[in-house]
């Protein structure tokens, strides 16, 4: 038993020796008659783990709760995709963006995303977003 734990433990210190995390946030702007505010840029921030140099996972705040996010590099830019942990097919979103390189490993994302299944209505409005990612 003492053997099978410091070999996971072992494994673990391993893994994130070598790793590279990612810290996300998207932008959101306040209502008509509110102030900009810290929470605009800290309600969605989220980190990711890159599995290698094209794909990153992780976890981002969606208000309360938090969603599961992908993210799949591509050569001029990449494809996301964010999902909330319940009801997963019918809330998935996908996207494209492009992360404009700013400083060191700091980026300007601005990206296109849209719901993967129309709502009850028949819509599938797609939104812009502004975000910010940092590389570490």
């Amino acid at each position: 038993m003492k053997k099978m734990f410091l070999t996971m433990a072992l494994a673990f210190v391993t893994m994130f020796a070598s790793a590279q995390f990612m810290v996300i946030t998207t932008i959101d702007q306040p209502e008509e008659d509110a102030e900009w505010e810290m929470s605009n840029i800290t309600d969605n921030i989220g980190i990711g783990y890159m599995l290698n140099d094209n794909i990153t996972v992780g976890a981002v705040k969606n208000g309360e709760d938090f969603d599961l996010w992908a993210r799949y590099n591509i050569k001029w830019g990449y494809i996301s995709m964010q999902t909330p942990t319940e009801g997963m097919a019918d809330n998935m979103n996908l996207g494209i963006g492009y992360p404009f390189n700013v400083w060191k490993s700091l980026c300007i994302e601005p990206s296109y995303s849209m719901p993967v299944k129309a709502d009850d209505n028949g819509d599938r409005e797609g939104k812009f977003k502004l975000g910010l990612s940092y590389k570490f």
